[in-house]
């Protein structure tokens, strides 16, 4: 069966461990399952650390990432959404997609579950979610904080695509969210009751960013400006107001806290520099485990999904 990675709970909490496991693991256990094989990386929304995370993974797996951006393709202007999928499916092992909008990348998946030579899919970002850096979230904070279970992580900013793979995979692994978020931009009651029911951990809501950061083991929040939202940098400002993660915020936190932040980072707009250039810091090892989450998150699509490993 082909496995697509769409979300985070696409996978199960054995699943998360065996992919978390694969991306701590010397990258020779993974071996080369993209030998001779392409991978897609089709980017119609640009990146910095997606695409040298993906196109390293790839090569660190024996694969040729071919980078094509988004009017190359031209999702629905110059061909539908299906008809790119199956076309780069004859050509490559695996396609990835960063995309505005995420119903592109669930018509992939529909194309592909339709065509008898399936590939698999996977979502590098989506205005729903961002599950690769989830994973590379969950590995830091394993690195760093140990086992997760029961420990807390606090979400500070705008709850969108990063909060919500954020807090569903803290959930899936026994972790306890919480979430400080100005009205309007937080989770509506709908969207707490489904992560509410996804794990063992948790939740709580609040507008209050020191009391969702007392006690936390690790602090996290991203640019209040997405991609796209340029425009309304100024009104986000305002409504933000109060909520950048400085000192204060982490002298709450536990003693063993640690910062972080998926980049880019607008130093003294979401966080001061005391915290992000700080000792508590774990936005570059953050980073760079985002080609170890993609690696072991590809490697585990392709590979033998039973026992997680490529055999």
């Amino acid at each position: 069966m082909t496995r697509h990675l769409l979300d985070v709970t696409d996978f199960s909490v054995d699943e998360i461990n065996a992919i978390l496991d694969m991306a701590d693991a010397p990258v020779e256990s993974l071996g080369t399952p993209l030998a001779g094989k392409g991978a897609s990386l089709i980017f119609e929304k640009p990146s910095n650390r997606t695409r040298h995370s993906m196109e390293m993974a790839v090569v660190q797996l024996g694969g040729h990432p071919i980078y094509t951006r988004g009017e190359e393709v031209g999702f629905d202007t110059r061909e539908p959404v299906e008809d790119v999928a199956r076309i780069m499916a004859g050509y490559h092992a695996v396609i990835a997609a960063r995309v505005f909008e995420h119903s592109t990348v669930e018509r992939m998946v529909a194309a592909m579950d339709a065509d008898g030579t399936a590939v698999p899919i996977v979502n590098m970002l989506s205005d729903w979610s961002h599950p690769l850096q989830a994973f590379a979230d969950a590995l830091t904070m394993r690195q760093r904080l140990g086992p997760l279970v029961g420990r807390t992580v606090a979400y500070i900013g705008d709850y969108a695509n990063v909060a919500r793979s954020l807090a569903e995979i803290s959930l899936l692994l026994g972790m306890n969210v919480r979430l400080a978020c100005p009205t309007g931009f937080d989770a509506d009651e709908v969207e707490l009751e489904r992560l509410a029911m996804i794990g063992h951990g948790d939740i709580i809501q609040t507008t209050r960013p020191h009391e969702a950061a007392e006690g936390a083991h690790a602090v996290h929040t991203d640019t209040w400006v997405s991609m796209g939202q340029e425009r309304e940098k100024e009104a986000r400002r305002r409504a933000f107001e109060g909520f950048a993660v400085d000192d204060s915020v982490m002298a709450g936190a536990a003693s063993e806290a640690i910062f972080m932040h998926c980049l880019p980072a607008y130093r003294e707009f979401e966080v001061t520099g005391d915290v992000i250039d700080g000792p508590q810091s774990a936005v570059f090892q953050q980073g760079h485990n985002r080609m170890h989450a993609a690696r072991a998150a590809l490697a585990f699509v392709l590979g033998d999904q039973t026992h997680g490993a490529v055999q």
